[in-house]
């Protein structure tokens, strides 16, 4: 078990070096016109792929660091740069993670390779799991797959909302009901490979923020797949859904969802996007008033700003802490007995808000137009109380668990 130090290695100092001079060299100069365009950022994914940022062999490295720091420090880096632009390179990784997670081995070798394409053609991969009347409420999903004997394939029929990259995938995992009795046990992940018939893009979301990131509907309308597009294979399906069928007859058995365990794992990285907005809207207000003189003198001067930002960098520190933390935990294998994971994105989500809001304000008028980063900063930082559980359910998790609760 790796020891938690505060300090990098060299090493991780030397990828975090080169992760923000690709975000200041490339990601920042193309941000306010990816955010205007409100399209995806090809040219700087394929700049990414180029330099190796853009693949499954770089976040594999950093997933693995033994100190778990590999991936937030990522992460932050990044989302210094532009969040709108980061998402738009890190989205694919929701989607091969879930393959990582629940695939086998030939379907982790087939169809990740194709999700990411290569520097010449480079291609995306969409994660498609929310649904119109199902975000928070994951046992409400409707997205039916009804497989079909006769034919080895399954039948896909349902619409996803919110995905990253949806519709404009070349490879799309979508999470559907196999049975309807056992509520979110009875889930499963499918591989929808690239021109399958019945899958479409439905409407295209204009956001607050975030705009350089495809956001859209994903309609499937009778999609048939093969058997083996089914994550981990049916044999495994079958046998995962006698279990919950057996502890669901004895009544009262409480079963760890899965899919909030896996959130749960996943919430610092969501941590540590907050982290690196905050920080870079932190920076700029700090240059601001350091050289912005009104009644003769630099307005950090004025007490009032001064201890605004004084408050920026503490929340902005502390929120990095606690997804560290928590990353060290998630690869040390510790259990997150007080939602540790919740913690951090909640922390961390909430001063990104709080600290975005404080950089417009000490701007003034400028932080209010967009001549200056923090009013995108400020757009971009809401989708962090937002997605992958909001801040409320970030803090039902959390009393849950203090409570010895189990999480639905």
């Amino acid at each position: 078990m790796a020891e938690f130090t505060m300090e990098l290695s060299d090493e991780q100092k030397e990828v975090r070096d080169w992760l923000h001079g690709f975000a200041a060299d490339v990601i920042r100069p193309a941000a306010a016109e990816w955010d205007e365009r409100e399209e995806t950022p090809w040219p700087v994914i394929q700049e990414a792929a180029k330099v190796g940022i853009y693949s499954l062999d770089f976040y594999a490295q950093q997933y693995f660091d033994a100190t778990g720091l590999g991936i937030p420090m990522a992460m932050e880096e990044l989302f210094w740069g532009d969040a709108g632009i980061a998402l738009s390179i890190v989205g694919t990784g929701l989607a091969a993670v879930g393959v990582l997670a629940n695939g086998t081995e030939e379907q982790i070798g087939t169809w990740i390779p194709q999700m990411y394409g290569d520097a010449n053609d480079v291609k995306v991969a969409a994660f498609c799991s929310s649904e119109p009347d199902a975000g928070s409420d994951v046992a409400s999903m409707r997205t039916r797959a009804v497989y079909d004997e006769a034919k080895d394939e399954w039948v896909l029929d349902g619409t996803k909302t919110w995905a990253t990259n949806g519709g404009i995938a070349n490879v799309h995992v979508v999470v559907a009901v196999v049975d309807p009795e056992l509520g979110s046990k009875g889930h499963a992940s499918f591989i929808v490979p690239p021109n399958t018939p019945g899958l479409s893009q439905g409407q295209k979301f204009k956001k607050h923020g975030i705009r350089a990131s495809h956001t859209a509907e994903v309609v499937l309308d009778g999609v048939r797949v093969p058997g083996s597009c089914l994550l981990g294979g049916k044999e495994k399906l079958d046998a995962r859904l006698a279990r919950a069928r057996e502890k669901a007859k004895k009544g009262g058995e409480r079963v760890k969802n899965a899919a909030m365990a896996t959130f749960e794992a996943s919430r610092p990285a969501v941590g540590a996007m907050a982290v690196g907005t905050a920080r870079a809207a932190y920076e700029v207000a700090l240059e601001y008033a350091q050289t912005r003189e009104q009644f003769g003198r630099p307005i950090i001067d004025n007490q009032g700003v001064a201890f605004q930002l004084a408050d920026m960098r503490t929340s902005i520190d502390a929120a990095r802490l606690l997804v560290w933390r928590a990353s060290w935990m998630a690869i040390n294998g510790k259990p997150f007995t007080a939602a540790e994971g919740s913690m951090s994105k909640l922390f961390a989500s909430e001063t990104a808000k709080k600290v975005t809001a404080q950089a417009v304000q000490i701007l003034g008028g400028n932080g209010y137009t967009r001549e200056y980063p923090v009013e995108r900063m400020h757009r971009d930082s809401a989708i962090y109380t937002i997605f992958e559980g909001t801040s409320e359910i970030q803090r039902l998790v959390i009393a849950r668990t203090l409570a010895g609760m189990p999480i639905r």
